[in-house]
């Protein structure tokens, strides 16, 4: 009886350890199928940018081409000002994730940590920024740009993008998950209040501060339709709007447009893949929580 006891209590565990084994497995599967999914575009555009153009029409369709070659970048990097328009790029999306960190973490310090009548009132207004969609604030914004001659200036460019209620509902929940005692102890010491956010909540928000840096970044670098709107002069166009222009006139030079493509998207790609963990650990730790 006692063997067949200890049979039966050893054999019960076992079905749990192998679901669970066998649900890591098919997880595994299916983000290897999903990578891969994602991963033949990217990898069909760069191969097609080492091909000749001549290749790149051809019936039936090859993924190696016969000789690769880098005329359709040395064509992109020689024909445009491309360096110019990378300058703009890095300097507008540097500034926006700049001012959208300070900006935001400040209105969600004051949201998290002074009470006032209209706080949550005014941090739903806030979140509700979230449904409208910046498409429908194109023409107020340009028309709100050219009375303070801003239009083709970088400011121009900057400013309208730095309004995130997305950073602010980001910051003011990892804010509202510090202890208050942090705070008290502070205030007791002497500590203002600015000071107790300056040296106190940002240190202890890196993880957040990461996490609204890289995608507020990606989000100002890949944007398209406010430059494009502003910007009227090719020498202040950013990256995305400069190889628009460029690439209407290659026509059916399929290397070249899959050439500034990558172009654009590889300093992006360097960012996310250098910093996904900040990201991971940004989202994770910043109160998806209610």
């Amino acid at each position: 009886m006692s063997s067949l006891a200890s049979s039966i209590s050893t054999s019960r565990p076992k079905t749990p350890g192998k679901r669970l084994s066998i649900s890591r497995v098919l997880a595994f599967i299916l983000l290897i199928i999903m990578a891969v999914l994602w991963f033949i575009p990217l990898l069909w555009a760069v191969d097609t940018s080492f091909k000749p153009e001549s290749e790149t029409t051809t019936i039936p369709v090859t993924w190696l081409p016969t000789q690769f070659t880098g005329v359709a970048y040395q064509s992109v990097f020689s024909s445009a000002n491309i360096f110019r328009w990378y300058l703009n790029s890095a300097l507008t999306s540097l500034a926006v994730t700049v001012l959208v960190i300070l900006l935001a973490s400040m209105a969600a310090f004051a949201l998290s940590r002074i009470r006032f009548r209209a706080s949550k009132p005014l941090f739903w207004i806030i979140l509700a920024g979230l449904m409208v969609p910046g498409q429908i604030l194109i023409v107020p914004l340009f028309t709100e740009m050219q009375q303070l001659n801003m239009v083709n200036t970088y400011w121009g460019i900057i400013l309208p993008q730095i309004a995130s209620p997305l950073a602010v509902f980001i910051f003011k929940q990892f804010f509202d998950s510090i202890p208050q005692e942090l705070e008290e102890a502070a205030i007791v010491d002497g500590a203002s209040r600015f000071r107790v956010y300056w040296q106190i909540w940002m240190p202890l928000a890196r993880s957040a501060i990461a996490a609204v840096a890289i995608v507020t970044f990606i989000g100002a670098w890949n944007n398209f339709i406010w430059p494009f709107i502003v910007a009227t002069g090719v020498d202040m166009m950013t990256l995305p709007v400069g190889l628009s222009t460029v690439q209407s006139s290659y026509g059916v030079r399929y290397a070249q447009v899959m050439a500034s493509a990558i172009a654009g998207g590889l300093p992006v790609l360097i960012v996310f893949l250098f910093f996904q963990r900040q990201i991971i650990q940004g989202v994770a730790g910043t109160g998806l929580k209610g």
